[in-house]
C-alpha cells in the first residue's frame, strides 16, 4: 500500500462466532453495517462462520473472503474484532499481509485499527513484530526443554520399538530371514533396522535390495 489513505468504496463483511453460550451473528452484523453506512462504504457481501471455533483451521467463509479479496471483489475487510478474523497471531499476521498484497485494506471496528491509514499500517507493523517475538519465545522454550532433557539423561528422538533385540538376534541365528521375522513380530524391517544392530542380525532398511541379504 501506499503511504496516503487507502480509497474505500466497497467493503466485505466478516463476521464469527462458535456455538458456546448460544452466540448470534447479527450482533456483530449490525454493528458492522451501522459502521459501513457511517463512512459511506457500500457492502458486497458478508461472510459470516457461524458455529466454528477460533481455533479451526479451515473456515469455509473466511476461506471464500480471502479466494474473492485475491479477485479484488472489494477494498477492504471489515470486521468487528481482530479475535473473530484471526485463530492465532501468526495466522492474523500472515493473512493480514496477503489482503495488503492483494490491495485490500483492512478495518477491526472494535479494535479501532483501520489499515486503509498510515497509523493503521503502523500497528500492523507492530503487531508483526509480537508474532515474531512470539516464535523466538517459543523457539527458545523448545531448545532449552530438549537442552533440559539431555542433561538429565532422557533419550531424545523416536521411541524405542518395543521389539526386543536378543529375541531378533536369536531368530536370526536359527537361520529365519529378515522377512520372516519381520512377520513374526509383526514389525516393519526397518523397525528391525533400528531395534537391532545391522552388524549383528544383517537386517538394514534395504533389506531385499541387497544380494549378502537373505529376504
Amino acid at each position: 500500500m501506499k503511504d496516503s489513505d487507502h480509497t474505500i468504496a466497497q467493503v466485505a463483511i466478516y463476521a464469527r462466532v462458535s456455538t458456546l453460550h448460544g452466540q448470534n451473528p447479527e450482533m456483530q452484523l449490525d454493528e458492522l453495517r451501522e459502521y459501513a453506512s457511517r463512512r459511506g462504504w457500500g457492502i458486497t457481501r458478508e461472510y459470516v462462520d457461524q458455529g466454528v471455533s477460533g481455533s479451526k483451521e479451515s473456515r469455509p467463509e473466511l476461506n471464500q473472503l480471502m479466494d474473492d479479496a485475491h479477485r479484488r471483489k472489494f477494498d477492504a475487510v471489515l470486521v468487528w474484532k481482530i479475535d473473530r478474523f484471526g485463530r492465532s497471531l501468526k495466522h492474523l499476521v500472515n493473512a493480514l499481509a496477503d489482503l495488503s498484497a492483494y490491495g485490500v485494506a483492512f478495518v477491526s471496528l472494535r479494535d479501532n485499527i483501520d489499515l486503509s491509514t498510515p497509523s493503521g499500517r503502523l500497528m500492523f507493523q507492530i503487531i508483526g513484530a509480537m508474532a515474531e517475538f512470539e516464535r523466538s519465545l517459543i523457539q527458545e522454550r523448545v531448545k532449552a526443554g530438549l537442552r533440559n532433557a539431555k542433561a538429565k539423561g532422557k533419550r531424545l528422538g523416536r521411541p524405542p520399538s518395543g521389539v526386543d533385540p536378543s529375541r531378533i538376534i536369536a531368530l536370526r541365528a536359527s537361520g529365519a530371514s529378515c522377512r520372516a521375522i519381520s512377520r513374526e513380530l509383526g514389525v516393519g524391517i526397518a523397525t528391525l533396522y533400528r531395534a537391532a544392530p545391522v552388524s549383528q542380525v544383517g537386517c538394514s532398511e534395504n533389506d531385499c535390495s541387497g544380494a549378502s541379504v537373505t529376504c
